[in-house]
């Protein structure tokens, strides 16, 4: 799924090409797609873009007569940018946003159709889509604390909660959570105000740093390679590959349709996590650390 970083690049490429373009016409190409029923998607035909926002992981595309497109692109929704009236695709495409200088087209891979748009009228409306999670780069290091332990959870789930954390998912909490040397799956109520003070710049450092090495990897380009799994990634979606760190094979903890990956000597003191599918089938032959491990 796009998180904070990406969906910042897909905004920053957006507003350079569509604020202050009408917006001449939508269409839509899955029915699925448009969650909203009033005011009609037509209402949003020669409207100009005024601006663009990012709220948690969605992108909102504000128009004028107070109205705002609301895209929400899921784990697999992407955004392309193409020639002016161009085809919607026939298997992937979703949906087109024609303006005169080109058209947006909304993709989404795969079978399970999760990706949404939604047409609403004034900033009201868009308050269904606040989880109310906290902006980290735009807060401070007690405000982060103050999240951190409003719920007793897994930091795994902490990081990846939109009511507690905005735009964080999967694959970026993998990389803070290396990058501050602590399991995914402590609780919050246990963390030391160093671990706390560790977090906080370990989220704020990979979030700033993955949206610069974005922008430029897409340069002055609309952004093509959004995707989870990054060969610079340190840890997420590198099960088995050496750690870059200390060099320990990237261990995993495989739960619905998610992964969680994570280096066990670097942030678990060796110990590896219980995988519920693998832990299950070896029982009491599932190794309890990475000593236990016989890699071939």
């Amino acid at each position: 799924m796009p998180e904070l970083p990406d969906i910042t690049v897909y905004i920053e490429a957006l507003e350079s090409r569509i604020v202050g373009q009408p917006l001449e016409r939508t269409r839509i190409a899955k029915p699925f797609l448009l969650r909203s029923v009033d005011p009609p998607i037509s209402a949003a035909n020669g409207k100009r873009v005024t601006g663009v926002r990012r709220m948690g992981k969605r992108i909102v595309l504000e128009l004028e007569d107070d109205l705002f497109l609301v895209i929400h692109l899921m784990i697999a929704g992407r955004l392309r940018w193409v020639a002016a009236g161009a085809k919607v695709p026939g298997k992937l495409g979703l949906a087109a946003f024609d303006f005169p200088n080109g058209t947006l087209i909304l993709t989404e891979a795969g079978s399970k159709r999760r990706a949404s748009l939604w047409l609403v009228r004034g900033e009201a409306g868009l308050e269904q889509f606040d989880r109310g999670g906290l902006e980290v780069l735009d807060a401070n290091v007690e405000e982060f604390a103050e999240r951190l332990k409003r719920e007793n959870h897994t930091l795994k789930r902490s990081l990846t909660d939109p009511r507690l954390f905005s735009g964080i998912g999967n694959a970026y909490s993998d990389e803070i959570l290396h990058r501050a040397q602590l399991s995914p799956v402590k609780h919050t109520s246990r963390l030391t105000e160093d671990e706390i003070a560790r977090l906080f710049q370990a989220t704020r450092s990979i979030l700033i740093e993955w949206t610069d090495r974005l922008r430029q990897e897409s340069a002055n380009d609309f952004p093509g390679k959004v995707t989870a799994f990054r060969e610079e990634m340190a840890v997420h979606g590198k099960f088995g590959q050496p750690c870059p760190v200390c060099g320990t094979p990237v261990q995993r903890i495989r739960y619905a349709d998610n992964e969680t990956n994570y280096c066990p000597r670097c942030q678990t003191e060796g110990k590896l996590l219980a995988d519920r599918a693998l832990s299950r089938l070896l029982k009491q032959d599932w190794p309890r650390s990475i000593d236990e491990l016989t890699w071939s």
